[in-house]
């Protein structure tokens, strides 16, 4: 770390107490000069902080922006976000990504943005990702895989996202299958995995994670108020969105870890406790038509399992589901 971000390290972990600039020039092995400094970059990013006499330093504010530094100090991770791109707006991160992996860019890295101009969704529909409102990130990936296995990459991400959303805010959040997060029955969340192949082996693949955080009930467009909701709609708390970041991207290398190692099983184990439509009577609308049935379980595949009203069971690999409230 560069001593910047040790000294915010060091103001963060104070809860907001006061750390005496002669603990900081200790700590740091710098001249109070120096913390002087220092605190005046941290002031540059957007930091606010209260310095009195012989008590020393307080962090009253932090930027809204989602900030690299905290970021970084946040992260538990080995590689994922250790290479991140902040950008105040983008088109879409999906794309931003997609020239860092053409240019030879490692897996983990990640693109986060401020705001996407044409975020896009499942089947080309638009994200709706307005500035300062969510998290709106993307994240490289390049698994050993053939291509027939990319959807099992979907899962573990909404088990990734799901397991961060709740253990950071404490909604109720479930995931709906393939990848969609809700909190009583609103959608909260979108993953859009996007893959790249050659000769059927997968080069890389493009992890698209929406997650609409600090949004009031007046900031959605008419035709998402019914069906759309925030983390802090829900929790009536304004969360903090760096360190919401941080803790998708350290659920998702360690579960990504995981599955290389121990294979899908422990992940699909992991999505079905998390899931809201296992055991649903659902309709399945996909390019074959429409399926009704229970919604059974995940194959090994990662294939939803649906036994249909005639008792014959049928494996889904995409499409939507829906089921009455």
């Amino acid at each position: 770390m560069t001593k910047h971000e040790e000294l915010l390290h060091m103001l963060l972990n104070a809860d907001g107490q006061f750390v005496s600039g002669e603990e900081i020039s200790r700590n740091l092995s710098i001249s109070r000069t120096a913390v002087w400094k220092h605190v005046n970059k941290l002031r540059e990013m957007g930091y606010e902080f209260e310095a009195v006499s012989r008590k020393g330093y307080r962090l009253v504010t932090k930027p809204d922006s989602i900030d690299a530094t905290a970021l970084q100090l946040a992260l538990n991770t080995t590689v994922f976000g250790r290479k991140a791109v902040l950008l105040a707006s983008t088109s879409s991160t999906q794309g931003d990504v997609l020239k860092l992996a053409e240019q030879g860019q490692g897996e983990g890295a990640v693109v986060i943005a401020e705001e996407q101009t044409v975020g896009r969704g499942r089947f080309g529909r638009k994200w709706f990702s307005p500035a300062g409102k969510g998290i709106w990130m993307s994240v490289l990936l390049r698994p050993d895989l053939p291509l027939q296995n990319t959807p099992q990459l979907t899962l573990l991400t909404g088990v990734a996202v799901c397991r961060a959303v709740r253990a950071c805010t404490g909604a109720d959040a479930g995931i709906k299958w393939p990848n969609d997060l809700l909190i009583d029955g609103r959608k909260v969340c979108g993953i859009l995995l996007e893959s790249t192949v050659e000769d059927h082996q997968v080069r890389y693949c493009i992890a698209g994670i929406g997650v609409d955080v600090n949004f009031d009930p007046g900031d959605y467009p008419e035709e998402l108020s019914t069906i759309a909701t925030s983390l802090k709609m829900e929790t009536g708390q304004t969360v903090d969105r760096t360190k919401l970041a941080a803790a998708i991207l350290t659920e998702l290398e360690q579960l990504y870890y995981l599955y290389q190692n121990e294979g899908f099983g422990v992940i699909s184990a992991l999505w079905e406790a998390l899931s809201v439509s296992i055991n649903r009577e659902i309709t399945v609308t996909n390019h074959q038509g429409t399926i009704e049935g229970l919604a059974i379980g995940l194959d090994p595949s990662g294939a939803l399992v649906v036994e249909k009203h005639s008792g014959e069971y049928v494996l889904v690999i995409s499409g939507e589901i829906s089921w009455k409230s």
